[in-house]
C-alpha cells in the first residue's frame, strides 16, 4: 500500500510539473507574439520592417533569438513578482491596493529589464549603428512601450489564473463541506429515525402488559391465550420496527392480531371496520403507524356497549391510508405525551415522504398516511 501511494505521490507531482512546464511555455509564447505585434502597431511603417524582411535569414534568427531571451527574462520576472506579491499582499484582501502597487511594480521592473539588457548589448556589441539622438529616444520609448505592455498583459494572465484557480479551489472546498454537511445531516436523521423507532418497544410493551396482568387475576386461561397473541405480535414489531417502510398487506395482518388483543380486552366497547382495496395492499407504510393510531383512538376515547368506539381503516383513491375513529372524548382526560402521532409524523418526515394529514370534527378524528 505505501509502494502504491508513493507512486501515486509521484504520478500526482510530474504531472503537476508538466502542467507547470505547458503554463510556462504558454506565457513565453504569449510573450513573443505580443512583442512582434505591439512593435508593429507603435510604427507599422517604419522602413526598418522591410529591411528587415528583406535581410538575411541569419539576422531574423539571431533577432528571434534575442526576442526569445529577453520575453523569457520578461516573463519570469512578471511571474516572480506575482507569486511574490500573492504570498505578501493576497488579491483577497486589499483588491485595489494590490492592483495598483502590482502595476507599479511590473513597471518599473520592466524599465529594469530594459536598462540591463541595453547595458549588455552596448558592452557585448562592437561596431553599433550611431542613431540620431532623436530616433534613439523614439526606439527607447518604443521598446519600453513594448516590454510595459508584455509586462502587464503577462501579470494579467497570472492574475487570472491565479483567480481561477482559487475559485476552483473554493468551490471544490464549498463541495467537500456541502457534501459533509449532507452526510452529517444524513447521520443524524439516521440516528433520529432510529431513536424514534426504539420509541415504540416501550410504548407498546407498557400498555399490553398491564392488560396482560389485569386479565391473569381475572381469568387465567384468558390470560395465557392472550400472552400466546401478546408473543407473536411483539414478534412482529421486533422484526419489522427496524425497517424504514413496510408493506400494506403486512401492516394489516400484524393490526389483525393486535385487535384480537383488543377484543380481549375491552370486549364489544369498540368495533372495527376495515376495508383497503387490493391494488393499495402491495403498496408501502412506516412500520406500527396502524397499530399506534389505533392505540391512540382507544386511549383517548370512551368504549362502552351502549355506545362503542367505531375505528375504521380504509384507503382513498388519492393513495391515502386512513385511520379515522368515533370522536367520543373521555370525561378525564389521560395524561398524554403525544408520542404516536408525533412519532409517525417526525418519521413520514425524515424519509421525505409526504406528510400526514389529521382532521378533527365534531363526530370524528382522521389521520391520513400517504403511501408509498
Amino acid at each position: 500500500m505505501n509502494r502504491i501511494g508513493k507512486i501515486r505521490k509521484k504520478i500526482t507531482r510530474n504531472r503537476k510539473i508538466i502542467s507547470t512546464a505547458k503554463r510556462r511555455l504558454v506565457i513565453w509564447l504569449v510573450a513573443i507574439i505580443t512583442f512582434y505585434i505591439f512593435s508593429y502597431l507603435i510604427d507599422p511603417f517604419d522602413p526598418a520592417w522591410m529591411d528587415y524582411l528583406n535581410g538575411p535569414w541569419q539576422l531574423m534568427v539571431e533577432d528571434l533569438l534575442w526576442v526569445f531571451l529577453f520575453s523569457v527574462l520578461l516573463s519570469e520576472v512578471s511571474i516572480f513578482i506575482d507569486r511574490t506579491l500573492n504570498k505578501l499582499l493576497p488579491w483577497s484582501n486589499r483588491t485595489v491596493k494590490r492592483l495598483l502597487i502590482q502595476c507599479v511594480i511590473q513597471i518599473v521592473g520592466s524599465v529594469l529589464i530594459i536598462i540591463i539588457v541595453n547595458f549588455i548589448i552596448e558592452s557585448t556589441t562592437e561596431n553599433l549603428t550611431k542613431l540620431d539622438y532623436r530616433k534613439e529616444f523614439t526606439l527607447l520609448g518604443q521598446w519600453v512601450a513594448t516590454n510595459i505592455m508584455i509586462s502587464l498583459i503577462i501579470s494579467a494572465f497570472n492574475t487570472v489564473d491565479y483567480l481561477l484557480e482559487n475559485w476552483k479551489k473554493t468551490a471544490e472546498e464549498a463541495a467537500q463541506h456541502k457534501l459533509r454537511a449532507s452526510k452529517h445531516k444524513q447521520a443524524a436523521m439516521a440516528a433520529e429515525l432510529q431513536a424514534l423507532k426504539l420509541q415504540i418497544d416501550p410504548h407498546f410493551i407498557f400498555n399490553n402488559l398491564s392488560v396482560l396482568s389485569e386479565l391473569i387475576l381475572e381469568d387465567q386461561q384468558l390470560g395465557y391465550e392472550y400472552s400466546e397473541k401478546f408473543a407473536r405480535v411483539y414478534r412482529y414489531l421486533l422484526v419489522n420496527s427496524g425497517k424504514d417502510v413496510i408493506a400494506v398487506e403486512e401492516e394489516l395482518k400484524f393490526l389483525e392480531s393486535y385487535i384480537f388483543l383488543i377484543e380481549k380486552r375491552i370486549g364489544d366497547g369498540v368495533i372495527f371496520k376495515i376495508d383497503v382495496r387490493e391494488e393499495h395492499r402491495k403498496m408501502h407504510t412506516v412500520p406500527l403507524s396502524l397499530q399506534l393510531l389505533v392505540e391512540n383512538a382507544i386511549k383517548h376515547n370512551q368504549t362502552s356497549k351502549t355506545n362503542p368506539l367505531e375505528i375504521e381503516v380504509y384507503t382513498l383513491p388519492t393513495g391515502e391510508l386512513v385511520v379515522a375513529n368515533t370522536f367520543l372524548p373521555l370525561i378525564n382526560k389521560p395524561d398524554s405525551s403525544g408520542v404516536g402521532l408525533r412519532n409517525i409524523k417526525a418519521r413520514y418526515e425524515i424519509l421525505g415522504y409526504g406528510k400526514p394529514e389529521i382532521e378533527k370534527t365534531e363526530n370524528k378524528f382522521i389521520v391520513k398516511l400517504p403511501l408509498i
